[in-house]
C-alpha cells in the first residue's frame, strides 16, 4: 500500500478517535469510503461510537455508514458505545436503525454484563422525550 494512503488512513482513524466530525464528513464527502476499516476491523464509526463522539457517529451515519459493521473480534458500534455508557452515542446509533442482536457480545448482553441496561431503553435521538 503507498504510504501516502496509509498516512491519510491513520489520519483518519485519529479524526474519528478524537471526534473531528467535520474532517471526517468532508473526507467522506470528497470520496473516502465511509466503513474505511483499520487493522483491526474497526471502522471510523466504531471509533467514534467507543470514544464517546455522538456528533462524529451522526456525521458518519447520515453518510451512510453501516451501523452494524463488526470489527475482526466481533463487536458493534453499539456494543462499545453500551461498554463505555456512551448515552447520546447509543441515542444516534438506536435511532440510525442498530441492531441490539448484532455481534458476539450483543449489544444486549454488553449491556447487562456492565451494568448498562437503562441505555437500552433510551428513547432514539429523534424521538421527543415524554413529558
Amino acid at each position: 500500500i503507498d504510504p501516502q494512503i496509509q498516512e491519510l488512513a491513520g489520519r483518519m482513524f485519529d479524526a474519528a478517535r478524537a471526534g473531528d466530525a467535520a474532517t471526517l464528513a468532508a473526507y467522506v464527502d470528497a470520496g473516502l469510503p465511509v466503513d474505511l476499516t483499520n487493522g483491526k476491523g474497526d471502522s471510523l464509526l466504531m471509533l467514534a461510537a467507543y470514544h464517546g463522539h455522538a456528533d462524529t457517529v451522526a456525521a458518519l451515519t447520515a453518510r451512510g455508514a453501516d451501523v452494524n459493521r463488526l470489527n475482526d473480534r466481533g463487536q458493534s458500534p453499539l456494543a462499545g458505545a453500551l461498554f463505555k455508557g456512551e448515552e447520546a452515542v447509543v441515542r444516534v446509533l438506536v435511532a440510525a436503525g442498530a441492531d441490539l442482536d448484532a455481534g458476539h457480545p450483543t449489544p444486549r448482553d454488553t449491556a447487562r454484563m456492565f451494568g448498562s441496561e437503562h441505555l437500552l431503553d433510551v428513547p432514539a435521538a429523534d424521538e421527543a422525550p415524554e413529558s
